[in-house]
C-alpha cells in the first residue's frame, strides 16, 4: 500500500486526469446523469429534500452525508441563504454549510436556483471530488485527508472553521503535533492554539498550502509507519517517490488510478 505522501503526490501530479477517470466510473457517471437530468426541475429547498436521490447526491457533493438525516437543519440552511451575517449557514463554523447554501441559494434566487452553474456543474465537480476522496480513503486515510484539506482550504477564513470540521482539525493537529485533548478546552483557547501554529491566510497561498499539506502527510506517515509496504514492488514505489531510481511518477499515477476509476 502506498503511504500518504506518495499517494497524494501521485494523484495531484495530474489531478484533472485523475478526476476525469473518477467521473467516468460506472456509478459516478450514472448518478451524475440522473442529477443533471432532474435537478433543474427542483424549484425549492423543500422539493430538493423530498427527492431522496437528488438530495443524497447533493449531500455527498458537499461532504454532508453524515448529516443526511438532519433534514430540518438542512432546510434552514438552504432557506436562510448567505447574504446576512446571522444566516444559519454563516453562523455555523463548518464551511460545508456555507458552500451548500451558496450553491443552492434559494433565498436569493428562488426557483431559478437549480438552473444556475453553481448548482449544476458546480455540484457535479464537488461530487466527483468527494467520490475520488472516498476511493482514496479505502487505500490510505492520510492521502484522503490531504485531498480534503486541499479542497476545503479556500473556504477556511478563521481557526473556528477548522475547529468546526473534524477532518480539518485532525489534519492541523497531526501536522503540528497538537493533542486531541485540546478539544476539552474553551473554544477560544483552541482557536488560539491553532493561530499560534498556523497563519490562516497562508492557506490561500498555493505554495504555502502545498508546503503545509506535505508537512501533514510526512507527519502522518511517520506516525503510521507500521502500515508501510514491505513487498519489493511497493519498496520500488517508495524509492522512486523520494527521487531514487525505480518506478516513474507517471506509473505511480496509473497505479493509483487503478483504484479510483471504477466506483
Amino acid at each position: 500500500m502506498l503511504n500518504a505522501t506518495t499517494y497524494y503526490r501521485a494523484i495531484t501530479k495530474d489531478y484533472s486526469r485523475t478526476l476525469a477517470g473518477t467521473a467516468s466510473g460506472v456509478t459516478a457517471s450514472r448518478e451524475t446523469d440522473y442529477f443533471l437530468a432532474n435537478i433543474g426541475k427542483v424549484k425549492s429547498a423543500d422539493a430538493l429534500l423530498k427527492n431522496n436521490k437528488l438530495y443524497a447526491y447533493v449531500m455527498k457533493a458537499f461532504g454532508l452525508t453524515d448529516k443526511i438525516n438532519a433534514k430540518g437543519l438542512i432546510r434552514k440552511v438552504l432557506e436562510g441563504g448567505v447574504s446576512g451575517p446571522k444566516s444559519l449557514a454563516t453562523t455555523l463554523h463548518d464551511p460545508r454549510y456555507k458552500a451548500l447554501a451558496t450553491a443552492f441559494n434559494f433565498a436569493a434566487n428562488g426557483a431559478a436556483t437549480t438552473s444556475m452553474t453553481a448548482a449544476q456543474q458546480g455540484t457535479v465537480d464537488k461530487y466527483v471530488q468527494q467520490t475520488l476522496e472516498a476511493n482514496v480513503g479505502q487505500q490510505n486515510e492520510g492521502a484522503q485527508m490531504a485531498l480534503y484539506f486541499q479542497r476545503m482550504a479556500p473556504n477556511i477564513a478563521t481557526a473556528y472553521n477548522i475547529l468546526g470540521d473534524k477532518t480539518l482539525l485532525k489534519v492541523v493537529q497531526t501536522a503540528f503535533g497538537l493533542p486531541v485533548s485540546m478539544s476539552q478546552q474553551n473554544i477560544d483557547m483552541q482557536a488560539k492554539l491553532i493561530n499560534n501554529q498556523l497563519k490562516i491566510s497562508d492557506l490561500q497561498n498555493p505554495a504555502k498550502l502545498k508546503k503545509f499539506i506535505e508537512r501533514f502527510t510526512a507527519t502522518y506517515d511517520s506516525k503510521n509507519a507500521s502500515t508501510a509496504p514491505t513487498n519489493p514492488t511497493s519498496a520500488m514505489l517508495f524509492s522512486s517517490a523520494s527521487g531514487a531510481a525505480g518506478v516513474s511518477s507517471d506509473l505511480l499515477l496509473r497505479l493509483a488510478n487503478l483504484k479510483l476509476g471504477g466506483s
